[in-house]
């Protein structure tokens, strides 16, 4: 569960990194001569064979230790009482369906981003929706306009010249385009989280992520933004506390590996999410040491009480990760694994997936694009601006 990566941001991959990973030197892998001529079908058949049998046998012996030297020791190794694994009892799962899901009880939150980005103007769309098994519970909206030139200016040819500075300087050289970026992520995982917070109507409230995601933590590079998140999350985790979040995909690796070496009905408690949110805010770039100290100090009241845990529903899915408070874990582990079962392959809690379901109908790409371009039809069919491979992008 290490924090650092291989090739990490400002580290340049080593020869031992490079061998290391792919089994051979990097000279053997530009070697031409190595190269097969064409599409050799044969031999990419015996060589993905070959490798995944022998991958899968490795996996297999790791998960096997994993599970008898790691999963048993996890309060040993954390140092967080409670810590460990424990099957999801029948009784409550029945119970949860019966008393939480199916009355309306639990309702989930997620949200879609619909953007349109061209030359004199941008639109990013901010979808989010309220979903219980009772219905959807309510549908919200914001559009923020970006506009670089206004008309009317004493000075036109001065506004024109600093307009392409401006631009050249957001987009040249690579460079993200910041706004853009606090607008798709940053805003997005605050409403997300402001919406369950204070639209929800149920007792229980899942959302998708990381409660704390690296946005909220940083403001997006915005810090009116963070001051804001940290106010919001205040409340959600030191006043409602009756919460589940799921990340769509694992990337920790590390967490995968643990969760792997669950079986069928088990969820594991492994350890706070103050350890790795501390990690962030002590390395990022924050405008000044008084702000890096707030966003440190709500770390350090509120990110104890937030617990990280794995799931695994059923014998087909994969492991899920999962955060929840302190108090309530244990209801909140049989809540994620009863609405998983749902769809037991997937392995993931349904009502995530009809909450995405029902914003995609309400706000997806498709309807906003249409709208996009019946107003450059209105506008004259300036269809000059469009930008295809902007067009091309499906909403996240």
């Amino acid at each position: 569960m290490a924090r650092g990566g291989t090739g990490g941001p400002g580290r340049f991959i080593g020869d031992d990194d490079y061998r290391s990973s792919f089994k051979e030197d990097l000279e053997s892998t530009i070697d031409l001569s190595t190269w097969s001529m064409g599409l050799d079908v044969e031999r990419l058949i015996t060589d993905i064979r070959a490798q995944i049998s022998h991958s899968a046998t490795a996996e297999e012996t790791i998960q096997a230790t994993v599970r008898t030297e790691v999963l048993r020791k996890l309060e040993e190794y954390t140092k967080l009482d409670g810590a460990g694994v424990y099957p999801a009892s029948e009784e409550r799962l029945r119970t949860v369906f019966e008393a939480l899901l199916f009355p309306g009880r639990v309702e989930a939150v997620t949200s879609i981003v619909a953007s349109h980005d061209s030359l004199p103007l941008g639109i990013t769309q901010l979808g989010v929706a309220v979903v219980g098994y009772g219905g959807t519970s309510g549908t919200f909206s914001q559009r923020l306009f970006r506009k670089e030139l206004s008309t009317g200016n004493e000075d036109p040819v001065r506004d024109a010249m600093e307009c392409m500075g401006e631009r050249h300087e957001r987009s040249g050289m690579g460079r993200r385009d910041q706004l853009s970026m606090l607008a798709r992520r940053g805003l997005r995982d605050y409403s997300e989280r402001a919406i369950l917070l204070d639209k929800a109507q149920a007792e229980w409230r899942i959302g998708q992520g990381n409660p704390c995601s690296r946005e909220l933590l940083s403001g997006s590079g915005y810090p009116r933004l963070l001051m804001a998140s940290l106010k919001m999350l205040s409340r959600l985790i030191g006043g409602h506390k009756k919460f589940v979040f799921v990340p769509h995909a694992m990337e920790e690796r590390g967490y995968l590996t643990l969760g792997h070496a669950l079986q069928a009905g088990e969820y594991a408690i492994i350890r706070t999410l103050e350890s790795d949110s501390a990690y962030f805010v002590e390395r990022w770039s924050y405008p000044n040491e008084q702000i890096r100290e707030e966003a440190l100090a709500f770390v350090r009241k509120y990110c104890r009480d937030i617990l990280i845990g794995l799931f695994r529903s059923s014998e087909h899915a994969p492991p899920c990760l999962f955060f929840a408070h302190r108090e309530h874990v244990h209801v909140a582990a049989h809540i994620v694994m009863a609405d998983s079962l749902i769809h037991p392959r997937r392995g993931f809690p349904m009502l995530l997936e009809v909450a995405d379901s029902s914003c995609r109908g309400v706000f997806g790409s498709d309807s906003f694009q249409g709208l996009v371009q019946d107003a450059y039809t209105r506008a004259g069919g300036k269809y000059q601006y469009f930008n295809e491979r902007h067009s091309r992008r499906r909403e996240t």
